[in-house]
């Protein structure tokens, strides 16, 4: 039923890995099979031509290496970078772009390798702290005189 409905969007060699993290997972749900070991235990990955060990989504891959625990970790990571950029110091423009972007790649890396390149990761990385730092110098603020200029 839903295999059939997934491979028609998706590839099924895709749709296999995420069975294999399925079944990984059940193995230990609560802790996984270990980070790095989808690959060396995914029948699926280990058949590919070129394999990467990797079932080409980051919620499936640390549902089967670290369990339902690391699941709620990455939850727990992208909800304070949500937090971190509500309570941002910087205008609501750099903030709205930036939750936008990461949430964008969030729902990509669901679907998709995206954080298995190394520029990504880093890139969000960056972004969600420029985002979330104090500015360099004090903005100025509408209607009140900077500091230092007469009284």
């Amino acid at each position: 039923g839903l295999a059939a409905i997934l491979e028609g969007q998706l590839t099924s060699r895709r749709v296999r890995l995420w069975a294999d993290a399925l079944d990984l997972l059940r193995g230990d749900v609560a802790l996984g099979v270990g980070p790095g070991r989808f690959g060396a235990l995914s029948p699926t990955a280990a058949q590919a031509p070129s394999p990467d060990g990797r079932p080409h989504s980051a919620v499936w891959q640390q549902a089967a290496e670290e369990g339902v625990v690391g699941v709620v970790l990455l939850a727990a990571a992208f909800g304070w970078v949500l937090y971190a950029l509500w309570r941002s110091p910087r205008p609501t423009p750099v903030v709205l772009t930036a939750g936008v972007s990461l949430t964008g790649l969030a729902a990509i890396a669901a679907v998709g390798n995206a954080l298995s390149f190394t520029a990504v990761p880093l890139g969000a990385g960056l972004l969600a702290g420029l985002a979330t730092a104090r500015p360099f110098a004090e903005e100025p603020v509408p209607g009140v005189p900077p500091r230092g200029v007469g009284v």
